[in-house]
Protein backbone atom coordinates (compact mmCIF):
# COMPACT_ATOMS: atom_id res chain seq x y z
CA UNK A 1 0.00 0.00 0.00
CA UNK A 2 1.42 3.71 -0.44
CA UNK A 3 2.71 5.60 2.14
CA UNK A 4 0.01 8.07 3.96
CA UNK A 5 -0.23 11.34 2.75
CA UNK A 6 -0.59 14.90 4.88
CA UNK A 7 -1.02 18.19 4.61
CA UNK A 8 1.98 18.75 5.81
CA UNK A 9 3.17 16.88 3.00
CA UNK A 10 1.34 19.25 0.44
CA UNK A 11 3.43 22.13 2.01
CA UNK A 12 0.78 23.13 5.06
CA UNK A 13 2.14 22.99 8.48
CA UNK A 14 -1.02 23.37 10.42
CA UNK A 15 0.55 23.20 13.91
CA UNK A 16 2.57 26.43 12.89
CA UNK A 17 -0.85 27.93 11.79
CA UNK A 18 -2.19 27.22 15.35
CA UNK A 19 0.68 28.28 17.25
CA UNK A 20 0.97 31.54 14.95
CA UNK A 21 -2.51 32.21 15.46
CA UNK A 22 -2.05 31.98 19.47
CA UNK A 23 -0.45 34.86 19.37
CA UNK A 24 -2.21 36.73 16.97
CA UNK A 25 -5.38 36.36 19.22
CA UNK A 26 -3.09 38.31 22.25
CA UNK A 27 -1.89 40.92 19.85
CA UNK A 28 -5.72 41.47 18.54
CA UNK A 29 -7.15 41.52 22.16
CA UNK A 30 -5.24 44.19 22.57
CA UNK A 31 -7.11 46.59 19.97
CA UNK A 32 -10.57 45.82 20.88
CA UNK A 33 -13.10 48.70 21.64
CA UNK A 34 -16.01 48.34 23.54
CA UNK A 35 -18.60 47.66 21.04
CA UNK A 36 -16.20 44.49 20.18
CA UNK A 37 -18.77 41.32 21.33
CA UNK A 38 -16.54 38.47 19.64
CA UNK A 39 -13.09 37.15 20.04
CA UNK A 40 -10.70 36.35 17.96
CA UNK A 41 -11.30 32.88 15.87
CA UNK A 42 -15.11 32.75 15.32
CA UNK A 43 -16.02 32.35 11.89
CA UNK A 44 -17.16 36.46 11.83
CA UNK A 45 -16.37 39.11 14.20
CA UNK A 46 -19.23 40.83 15.90
CA UNK A 47 -19.25 44.12 16.29
CA UNK A 48 -22.08 46.18 18.04
CA UNK A 49 -23.36 49.08 15.77
CA UNK A 50 -23.73 51.66 18.29
CA UNK A 51 -23.60 54.92 16.56
CA UNK A 52 -24.26 57.44 19.48
CA UNK A 53 -24.79 61.20 18.81
CA UNK A 54 -24.94 60.67 15.39
CA UNK A 55 -28.54 61.55 13.11
CA UNK A 56 -28.00 59.60 9.89
CA UNK A 57 -24.90 56.96 10.48
CA UNK A 58 -23.43 55.67 7.45
CA UNK A 59 -20.90 53.24 6.93
CA UNK A 60 -18.10 53.66 4.66
CA UNK A 61 -15.92 50.47 3.66
CA UNK A 62 -12.16 50.28 1.91
CA UNK A 63 -10.14 47.63 0.79
CA UNK A 64 -6.32 47.97 0.05
CA UNK A 65 -2.55 46.23 0.08
CA UNK A 66 0.58 47.46 0.53
CA UNK A 67 2.08 46.37 -3.04
CA UNK A 68 5.50 45.42 -3.93
CA UNK A 69 6.35 47.21 -0.61
CA UNK A 70 6.02 43.72 0.62
CA UNK A 71 9.19 43.32 -1.51
CA UNK A 72 11.60 45.86 0.75
CA UNK A 73 10.16 44.29 3.89
CA UNK A 74 11.13 40.87 3.08
CA UNK A 75 14.62 41.55 1.84
CA UNK A 76 15.27 44.01 5.21
CA UNK A 77 13.51 41.34 7.16
CA UNK A 78 11.78 43.73 8.45
CA UNK A 79 7.89 43.14 9.07
CA UNK A 80 6.04 45.16 10.94
CA UNK A 81 6.10 48.13 8.99
CA UNK A 82 4.50 47.19 6.35
CA UNK A 83 1.20 45.79 8.49
CA UNK A 84 1.49 49.35 9.86
CA UNK A 85 1.35 50.76 6.34
CA UNK A 86 -1.62 48.62 5.78
CA UNK A 87 -4.26 50.18 8.20
CA UNK A 88 -2.76 53.56 7.88
CA UNK A 89 -3.57 53.54 4.24
CA UNK A 90 -6.51 52.27 4.60
CA UNK A 91 -7.87 54.72 7.44
CA UNK A 92 -6.77 57.66 5.46
CA UNK A 93 -9.14 55.97 2.27
CA UNK A 94 -12.65 56.27 4.72
CA UNK A 95 -11.42 59.47 6.27
CA UNK A 96 -11.58 61.53 3.01
CA UNK A 97 -15.23 60.73 3.24
CA UNK A 98 -15.16 62.37 6.98
CA UNK A 99 -15.28 58.58 8.34
CA UNK A 100 -13.51 57.31 11.71
CA UNK A 101 -12.55 53.73 11.46
CA UNK A 102 -14.72 51.46 13.74
CA UNK A 103 -12.99 48.01 12.73
CA UNK A 104 -10.40 46.07 10.29
CA UNK A 105 -9.78 42.96 9.10
CA UNK A 106 -6.56 41.33 7.50
CA UNK A 107 -5.80 38.40 4.84
CA UNK A 108 -2.47 37.47 5.26
CA UNK A 109 -1.36 34.47 2.39
CA UNK A 110 2.02 32.72 2.09
CA UNK A 111 4.34 29.57 0.87
CA UNK A 112 4.87 28.22 4.01
CA UNK A 113 4.00 29.71 7.52
CA UNK A 114 6.53 31.35 8.93
CA UNK A 115 5.16 32.41 12.50
CA UNK A 116 7.65 34.51 13.58
CA UNK A 117 7.12 36.95 10.43
CA UNK A 118 3.63 36.54 10.50
CA UNK A 119 3.16 37.58 13.96
CA UNK A 120 5.78 40.40 13.07
CA UNK A 121 2.94 41.93 10.10
CA UNK A 122 -0.27 41.60 12.60
CA UNK A 123 1.84 43.57 15.47
CA UNK A 124 2.31 46.55 12.62
CA UNK A 125 -1.91 46.25 12.66
CA UNK A 126 -2.57 46.01 15.72
CA UNK A 127 -0.04 48.97 16.55
CA UNK A 128 -1.66 51.15 14.06
CA UNK A 129 -5.15 50.10 14.99
CA UNK A 130 -4.60 51.30 18.57
CA UNK A 131 -3.37 54.27 17.33
CA UNK A 132 -6.40 55.17 14.95
CA UNK A 133 -9.13 53.24 17.43
CA UNK A 134 -9.93 50.97 15.46
CA UNK A 135 -10.51 47.49 16.47
CA UNK A 136 -8.68 44.53 14.69
CA UNK A 137 -11.46 42.16 14.88
CA UNK A 138 -10.37 39.25 12.63
CA UNK A 139 -8.61 38.22 8.97
CA UNK A 140 -7.66 35.28 7.34
CA UNK A 141 -4.15 32.86 7.77
CA UNK A 142 -3.61 31.03 4.23
CA UNK A 143 -0.84 29.10 3.83
CA UNK A 144 -0.40 28.42 -0.14
CA UNK A 145 2.53 25.97 -1.22
CA UNK A 146 3.25 25.74 -5.03
CA UNK A 147 1.67 29.10 -5.61
CA UNK A 148 3.61 31.26 -3.16
CA UNK A 149 7.33 31.11 -2.55
CA UNK A 150 8.21 29.74 0.77
CA UNK A 151 9.02 33.00 2.12
CA UNK A 152 7.00 35.27 -0.18
CA UNK A 153 3.50 36.55 1.38
CA UNK A 154 1.02 39.06 0.55
CA UNK A 155 -1.31 40.50 2.78
CA UNK A 156 -4.70 42.85 2.31
CA UNK A 157 -6.63 44.71 4.54
CA UNK A 158 -10.57 45.88 4.95
CA UNK A 159 -11.70 48.33 7.16
CA UNK A 160 -15.51 49.56 7.97
CA UNK A 161 -15.92 53.30 9.72
CA UNK A 162 -18.84 55.62 10.18
CA UNK A 163 -19.72 58.84 9.24
CA UNK A 164 -22.91 61.39 10.14
CA UNK A 165 -24.48 61.88 6.90
CA UNK A 166 -24.49 65.60 7.78
CA UNK A 167 -20.54 65.62 7.94
CA UNK A 168 -20.15 63.04 4.76
CA UNK A 169 -17.05 64.58 2.55
CA UNK A 170 -18.35 63.88 -1.19
CA UNK A 171 -16.65 66.84 -3.21
CA UNK A 172 -20.30 68.46 -4.05
CA UNK A 173 -18.76 71.46 -1.31
CA UNK A 174 -15.95 72.24 -3.57
CA UNK A 175 -16.07 76.03 -4.79
CA UNK A 176 -14.10 78.34 -7.37
CA UNK A 177 -11.93 79.71 -4.84
CA UNK A 178 -11.18 77.04 -2.75
CA UNK A 179 -7.65 76.66 -1.45
CA UNK A 180 -5.82 73.43 -1.24
CA UNK A 181 -3.79 72.70 1.66
CA UNK A 182 -1.17 69.86 1.29
CA UNK A 183 0.05 67.86 3.68
CA UNK A 184 3.43 66.09 4.23
CA UNK A 185 4.12 62.01 3.64
CA UNK A 186 6.85 59.93 4.85
CA UNK A 187 8.51 59.02 1.30
CA UNK A 188 6.79 56.81 -1.01
CA UNK A 189 3.75 55.87 1.20
CA UNK A 190 2.57 52.19 -0.63
CA UNK A 191 2.79 53.54 -4.00
CA UNK A 192 5.25 53.47 -6.84
CA UNK A 193 7.71 50.71 -5.64
CA UNK A 194 7.94 48.70 -8.77
CA UNK A 195 9.19 51.40 -10.36
CA UNK A 196 11.15 52.48 -7.42
CA UNK A 197 12.87 49.01 -7.18
CA UNK A 198 13.68 48.73 -11.37
CA UNK A 199 15.25 52.36 -10.92
CA UNK A 200 17.05 51.60 -7.63
CA UNK A 201 17.86 47.76 -8.09
CA UNK A 202 17.60 46.73 -11.39
CA UNK A 203 19.19 49.93 -13.31
CA UNK A 204 21.50 51.37 -10.87
CA UNK A 205 22.55 47.85 -9.60
CA UNK A 206 22.50 48.72 -5.64
CA UNK A 207 21.07 46.50 -2.95
CA UNK A 208 19.13 47.21 -0.05
CA UNK A 209 21.70 47.77 2.23
CA UNK A 210 23.45 50.42 0.06
CA UNK A 211 23.71 53.92 1.78
CA UNK A 212 23.54 57.19 0.26
CA UNK A 213 24.03 60.84 0.50
CA UNK A 214 21.20 61.98 -0.33
CA UNK A 215 18.72 58.97 1.48
CA UNK A 216 20.36 57.07 3.81
CA UNK A 217 19.97 53.38 3.42
CA UNK A 218 17.82 52.41 0.55
CA UNK A 219 15.86 49.93 2.32
CA UNK A 220 15.25 52.04 5.30
CA UNK A 221 14.01 54.92 3.21
CA UNK A 222 11.63 52.83 1.30
CA UNK A 223 10.23 51.48 4.68
CA UNK A 224 9.18 54.92 6.04
CA UNK A 225 6.07 53.96 7.02
CA UNK A 226 2.56 55.50 5.66
CA UNK A 227 1.10 58.40 7.69
CA UNK A 228 -2.32 58.28 9.10
CA UNK A 229 -4.10 61.73 8.88
CA UNK A 230 -6.99 60.84 11.19
CA UNK A 231 -5.85 63.00 14.19
CA UNK A 232 -5.03 66.12 12.73
CA UNK A 233 -7.63 66.41 10.32
CA UNK A 234 -10.78 64.49 12.46
CA UNK A 235 -11.55 68.00 14.03
CA UNK A 236 -11.60 70.41 11.18
CA UNK A 237 -14.03 67.47 9.35
CA UNK A 238 -16.49 67.33 12.60
CA UNK A 239 -16.22 71.65 12.62
CA UNK A 240 -16.96 71.25 8.98
CA UNK A 241 -14.06 73.26 7.67
CA UNK A 242 -13.36 71.03 5.33
CA UNK A 243 -14.62 70.91 1.55
CA UNK A 244 -13.05 67.84 0.66
CA UNK A 245 -10.06 65.49 1.07
CA UNK A 246 -7.80 63.59 -1.31
CA UNK A 247 -5.65 60.79 -0.19
CA UNK A 248 -2.68 61.26 -2.43
CA UNK A 249 -1.61 57.23 -3.35
CA UNK A 250 -1.50 55.79 -6.76
CA UNK A 251 -1.58 58.10 -9.51
CA UNK A 252 -0.52 60.36 -7.59
CA UNK A 253 -1.86 64.23 -7.39
CA UNK A 254 -2.87 64.25 -11.10
CA UNK A 255 -5.31 61.13 -10.68
CA UNK A 256 -6.44 61.49 -6.90
CA UNK A 257 -7.40 64.98 -6.57
CA UNK A 258 -9.79 65.31 -9.36
CA UNK A 259 -11.93 62.04 -7.88
CA UNK A 260 -13.12 64.89 -5.46
CA UNK A 261 -13.74 67.60 -7.92
CA UNK A 262 -16.65 68.78 -9.66
CA UNK A 263 -16.44 68.03 -13.23
CA UNK A 264 -16.79 72.03 -14.03
CA UNK A 265 -13.61 73.06 -11.49
CA UNK A 266 -9.66 72.28 -11.84
CA UNK A 267 -7.41 71.76 -8.78
CA UNK A 268 -4.22 74.48 -9.76
CA UNK A 269 -1.29 72.79 -8.20
CA UNK A 270 1.70 75.48 -7.89
CA UNK A 271 4.77 73.49 -7.96
CA UNK A 272 7.60 74.60 -5.85
CA UNK A 273 4.66 75.67 -2.90
CA UNK A 274 6.27 72.59 -0.77
CA UNK A 275 9.67 70.97 -0.42
CA UNK A 276 10.40 67.79 -2.67
CA UNK A 277 11.80 64.71 -0.45
CA UNK A 278 14.97 63.88 -1.60
CA UNK A 279 14.10 60.27 -2.72
CA UNK A 280 11.69 61.50 -5.20
CA UNK A 281 14.47 64.29 -6.78
CA UNK A 282 16.80 60.96 -6.68
CA UNK A 283 14.58 58.94 -8.70
CA UNK A 284 13.79 61.77 -11.29
CA UNK A 285 17.54 62.54 -11.77
CA UNK A 286 19.20 59.42 -12.05
CA UNK A 287 16.16 57.34 -13.06
CA UNK A 288 15.42 58.89 -15.96
CA UNK A 289 11.56 59.64 -15.05
CA UNK A 290 9.93 62.02 -16.97
CA UNK A 291 7.87 64.96 -15.20
CA UNK A 292 4.11 63.25 -15.63
CA UNK A 293 5.17 60.10 -14.92
CA UNK A 294 6.61 61.45 -11.32
CA UNK A 295 3.49 63.54 -10.90
CA UNK A 296 1.38 60.20 -11.32
CA UNK A 297 3.41 57.64 -9.81
CA UNK A 298 4.46 58.99 -6.94
CA UNK A 299 2.84 61.39 -3.77
CA UNK A 300 6.18 63.65 -4.27
CA UNK A 301 5.71 64.39 -0.87
CA UNK A 302 2.36 65.37 -0.09
CA UNK A 303 -0.18 62.78 1.87
CA UNK A 304 -3.07 64.54 2.10
CA UNK A 305 -4.88 67.21 0.13
CA UNK A 306 -7.29 69.34 1.94
CA UNK A 307 -9.68 71.69 0.23
CA UNK A 308 -11.23 74.34 1.95
CA UNK A 309 -13.20 77.71 1.77
CA UNK A 310 -10.97 80.59 1.99
CA UNK A 311 -12.67 82.17 5.05
CA UNK A 312 -11.71 78.52 6.68
CA UNK A 313 -8.02 78.84 6.11
CA UNK A 314 -7.46 80.43 9.33
CA UNK A 315 -9.37 78.47 11.68
CA UNK A 316 -6.99 75.33 9.98
CA UNK A 317 -4.27 77.32 9.84
CA UNK A 318 -4.30 77.76 13.65
CA UNK A 319 -5.54 74.31 14.77
CA UNK A 320 -2.41 72.62 12.42
CA UNK A 321 -0.38 75.56 14.36
CA UNK A 322 -1.52 73.75 17.69
CA UNK A 323 -1.16 70.43 17.22
CA UNK A 324 2.66 70.66 15.19
CA UNK A 325 0.86 69.70 12.17
CA UNK A 326 2.87 70.61 8.55
CA UNK A 327 1.23 72.07 6.11
CA UNK A 328 1.26 73.83 2.50
CA UNK A 329 -0.44 75.94 0.89
CA UNK A 330 0.10 74.07 -2.64
CA UNK A 331 -2.67 75.91 -4.79
CA UNK A 332 -6.74 77.07 -5.35
CA UNK A 333 -9.48 75.68 -7.20
CA UNK A 334 -10.27 77.40 -10.30
CA UNK A 335 -12.75 76.92 -13.84
CA UNK A 336 -12.09 74.02 -15.65
CA UNK A 337 -12.66 70.47 -16.61
CA UNK A 338 -12.50 68.10 -13.21
CA UNK A 339 -8.39 67.84 -13.64
CA UNK A 340 -5.71 69.00 -12.18
CA UNK A 341 -2.91 71.72 -13.62
CA UNK A 342 -0.04 72.15 -12.93
CA UNK A 343 1.81 75.93 -12.86
CA UNK A 344 5.24 75.00 -12.85
CA UNK A 345 8.04 77.39 -11.42
CA UNK A 346 9.54 80.15 -13.60
CA UNK A 347 12.64 78.20 -13.87
CA UNK A 348 10.49 75.01 -14.61
CA UNK A 349 9.77 71.73 -13.28
CA UNK A 350 13.38 70.37 -12.88
CA UNK A 351 14.55 73.55 -11.09
CA UNK A 352 11.65 72.60 -8.24
CA UNK A 353 12.17 68.98 -8.41
CA UNK A 354 16.45 69.32 -8.01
Amino acid sequence: MPEKTTYRDAGVDIEAQDEALREVRHIARSTFTPDVISDIGLFGGLFRARFEGMESPILVSSTDGVGTKLRIAQAMKIHDTVGYDLVCHCVNDILVQGARPLFFLDYYATGKLRPRVMTDVIRGMARACRENGCALIGGETAEMSGFYADDDYDIAGFIVGVVDEKLLLDGKAVREGDILIGLPSAGLHTNGYSLARRIFFDQLGYDHQSVLPEIGKIGEALLQPHISYLKPLMPLIQERAIHALAHITGGGLTDNVPRVLPPSLDAKVKLGSWPVPSIFRFLFQKGNVERTEMLQVFNMGIGMVLIAAPDQVDRIARHFAQIGQPYFFIGNVVKGGGRVVYDAPPAGFASWIE
